[in-house]
């Protein structure tokens, strides 16, 4: 066909696609892949294919292999920690319920995006330093929003005084260790929903804590 002189294709000219829309792209379908056969057993290959583009193209965008699931693994992890902020910063109001909100928009990636939460969390532990680094990367920034909110809650509380910045660390890697693990039981009972889950961590934890800020503590019973 001639157009104004110049000869098209049967489809015209492809759209250019911009240099971070197509590793956008390319991430997508690596994520999938990964989730799917494993990091080791995955392929660069399929990835290409998949993505409709060539495999030196994928090398050139992402440098590597590992390249590519460090793009994966960071980018997950920075939607999973910006909709843990969004929905903190949301919820308003006391420290607990802005923590109750960050802990549902976490349970609810986690079963909206499996694909997602298999790469961040099953997978990236068996692997390299530099993949280890990044997720201990994610995992500290949730933790710094979880944290902070622990000890919003203990500063406001009337028994306060008693407890101090180690104590809320303390309550915060219990509270994500938690969250964490039941992941993992949240498959196992796929009626569970994301709301029940969170309702449930949070009276066994925060609920807890308040007796503590009221100065019960529990000690084995003298034998």
């Amino acid at each position: 066909m001639t157009v104004n002189g110049r000869t098209e294709g049967r489809q015209g000219r492809r759209r250019r696609v911009p240099r971070q829309e197509r590793e956008q792209q390319i991430i997508d379908v690596a994520v999938t892949v990964f989730a799917k056969r494993g990091y080791h057993a995955a392929s660069v290959d399929e990835i290409a294919e998949l993505a409709g583009i060539s495999k030196p193209m994928v090398y050139l965008y992402l440098d590597s292999k590992e390249g590519l699931f460090l793009a994966c693994l960071r980018r997950e992890a920075d939607r999973l920690v910006a909709a843990f902020q969004g929905a903190a910063r949301a919820g308003g109001g006391a420290p607990e319920l802005r923590l109750h909100a960050g802990l549902s928009a976490f349970f609810a990636f986690v079963a909206e995006h499996r694909d997602s939460w298999i790469v961040l969390h099953r997978q990236a532990s068996e692997l390299s330093e530099a993949i280890a680094s990044a997720v201990a990367d994610a995992r500290r920034a949730v933790m710094a929003q979880v944290a902070g909110l622990v000890w919003d809650g203990i500063a406001e509380s009337e028994g306060g005084t008693q407890l101090d910045d180690e104590d809320a660390d303390f309550v915060a890697h219990a509270l994500v260790g938690a969250a964490d693990s039941l992941t993992d039981w949240m498959s196992g009972h796929p009626g569970q929903s994301p709301e029940g889950v969170t309702l449930r961590l949070m009276n066994m934890v925060w609920v807890g804590m308040g007796r503590v800020l009221e100065g019960e503590v529990w000690v084995p019973s003298p034998e």
